[in-house]
């Protein structure tokens, strides 16, 4: 997904009175033939009595005039090297277009969107009437998106107080002043050509003050990334995450008040037993050969935590809560710290996030509700993070 780019000034968000006609506006990336027309029918089924506008970079079919749907052409400035997540351009895209079309709210639906009920599209329409930020719920299985469940949330949960699992949803629904927000922070990454970059919506609703809400997306196929290996990949979504947690460090050290927990889903957790072999291998000879940069960055009690899980048999390997969420707030510091190059630094990370993998797959296996280990891993985030508020302002307070 790209888009064309345009100056936006953040601090107005003022636009000309929506028309009640087409106050919603949809966007979409580029889709094969067949998703996109499932997609539109899809739309129409979800706003059968709204004139609803959605922009489109692909051929736009005729339409009939008493449809609900009015297709706006747009021209994509490049061809998105990651079309499996939203990204900056897509941000600018949307709001440009919203100005342009007097429409008071967007939706930006991702990748393999023609899996979306109308039920789901019309659920975060309505939320967005109401808040400034709509996230989707994914109900995934017991092994998907654990990049998620181990870093993205439980750090974005811990640090900016905010509850949706999502924090890099593929769907979402903005208010005007949202889409505003984003679209002013996109620029600053399109301006210098790097329009495949990453936003981060619950962290600049977080510091904006602004309301989110969550809303139930199922089912939903979720798009995978082009032939990346996972260690360019977590590189990737990590140096991202941690760059935008360092742009708001003044804003998370603040004391923050908790929200009510969610209720966990009534699932079974998964009974076959994980093949984990190639994680645990890939930790231990992790272990040997990168442990002096580890110890530039962990100290001292986490690498004596990593030194027996190094010893552990398959069937006995846990990684505890607490030890992982120091491991990524010492990860984070030292992105900030620049205590060795980041590539490497990132590249160090991924035999942890496959320990981490190994011993969460291992404890669902054995009876373990996937959600409810997930939900008491954000809680050790939110336990720990006096700890990064503390090495933050004083990291001398720690010298490996």
């Amino acid at each position: 997904m790209a888009s064309a780019q345009t100056n936006i000034d953040p601090s107005s968000n003022a636009v000309n009175a929506p028309n009640p006609a087409s106050s919603l506006l949809i966007s979409l990336g580029s889709l094969p033939q067949e998703a996109f027309d499932a997609t539109l029918a899809n739309l129409a089924l979800a706003f059968p009595n709204d004139t609803v506008l959605v922009a489109t970079p692909d051929a736009a079919p005729q339409l009939s005039s008493g449809g609900p749907l009015r297709l706006i052409p747009y021209t994509p400035t490049s061809v998105s090297a990651t079309p499996w997540v939203l990204t900056a351009a897509d941000y600018l895209n949307a709001y440009k277009l919203a100005q342009e079309n007097n429409a008071a709210t967007c939706l930006l639906l991702g990748a393999e969107c023609q899996s979306l009920h109308p039920e789901a599209i019309r659920a975060l329409a309505k939320s967005a009437l109401t808040s400034d930020l709509a996230v989707a719920h994914y109900h995934l299985g017991p092994r998907e998106g654990l990049a998620n469940s181990a870093i993205l949330y439980p750090v974005t949960r811990a640090l900016f107080g905010t509850r949706p699992r999502f924090p890099l949803a593929l769907d979402l629904g903005l208010s005007l002043r949202m889409a505003g927000r984003l679209a002013a922070v996109a620029q600053r990454f399109t301006a210098t050509s790097q329009d495949d970059s990453f936003l981060w919506p619950l962290a600049e609703a977080a510091t904006a003050n602004f309301t989110i809400a969550e809303v139930e997306v199922i089912p939903r196929t979720l798009p995978q990334p082009n032939a990346r290996d996972l260690n360019s990949l977590l590189a990737l979504i990590a140096g991202s995450f941690f760059s935008d947690i360092d742009t708001k460090a003044s804003f998370w050290q603040r004391a923050r008040g908790t929200q009510p927990a969610p209720s966990l889903p009534q699932t079974v957790s998964v009974t076959e037993p994980p093949d984990i072999a190639p994680m645990l291998e890939a930790f231990r000879l992790a272990y040997s050969n990168l442990h002096e940069i580890w110890s530039l960055v962990l100290p001292p009690n986490s690498l004596l935590g990593l030194k027996k899980l190094s010893i552990l048999q398959p069937e006995n390997f846990r990684m505890p809560d607490n030890l992982w969420a120091r491991i990524v707030y010492d990860f984070i510091l030292a992105y900030r710290l620049r205590t060795i190059n980041r590539g490497h630094l990132l590249g160090a990370l991924t035999p942890l996030y496959l320990a981490w993998v190994a011993s969460h797959l291992t404890l669902i296996s054995t009876g373990t509700a996937p959600e409810k280990h997930i939900q008491d891993l954000a809680l050790a985030f939110e336990a720990d993070k006096p700890y990064l508020v503390s090495r933050w302002r004083w990291p001398d307070r720690f010298n490996p």
